[in-house]
């Protein structure tokens, strides 16, 4: 099994429906692939769940986490860098059981021009020092909200194909 990431907990967000293309992508591909949602995080998460601690919700979620092989990380740009949800997120899985030495694909989302490069750079850090092995073709995917149709599907071609290009990668991988 292997594991998409919608890195934020708003609710409705682009990175949700980004993941869901993913997955339907993937899906084409005989590729098993699930969502996991930041929204359904434990709401008290770094009360519950940080420093050795672990809630029956997160001790589910981490089951997830441990079974994966690869990752997908949708990661929308919150302020010139990732989601601080995030963070807690892979703070509050097992180390190094939960991302050591599995691969790792980032696509960063953003409202603004630049797709989130620099929360893309700043979690590729994070990955390279859990020992992730991240795939070095990312998609930086900007203007998102214009990218979108109503049915969550990519409408621009140039992005579709870069999306492809990444997803083909990420099956080899």
């Amino acid at each position: 099994m292997n594991l998409i990431i919608s890195g934020t907990n708003r609710l409705g967000s682009n990175s949700l429906k980004v993941a869901n293309y993913y997955k339907e992508e993937l899906l084409r591909r005989s590729e098993p692939w699930e969502i996991f949602s930041l929204e359904d995080l434990p709401h008290d998460i770094l009360f519950t769940d940080l420093y050795g601690k672990r809630s029956d919700t997160f001790a589910r979620i981490q089951a997830k986490v441990s079974e994966a092989r690869k990752f997908i990380f949708i990661i929308p740009e919150y302020n010139g860098s990732y989601p601080g949800v995030l963070k807690s997120f892979v703070d509050a899985c097992s180390y190094p059981t939960s991302f050591h030495h599995k691969k790792a694909a980032l696509v960063g989302v953003s409202n603004g021009k630049y797709g989130n490069i620099r929360g893309v750079d700043h979690f590729t850090g994070v990955c390279n020092y859990m020992r992730m092995h991240v795939l070095p073709l990312k998609i930086h995917i900007a203007h998102v909200q214009n990218e979108l149709n109503s049915d969550g599907l990519f409408i621009d071609p140039i992005t579709i194909n870069f999306i492809n290009e990444q997803i083909e990668e990420i099956v080899r991988y």
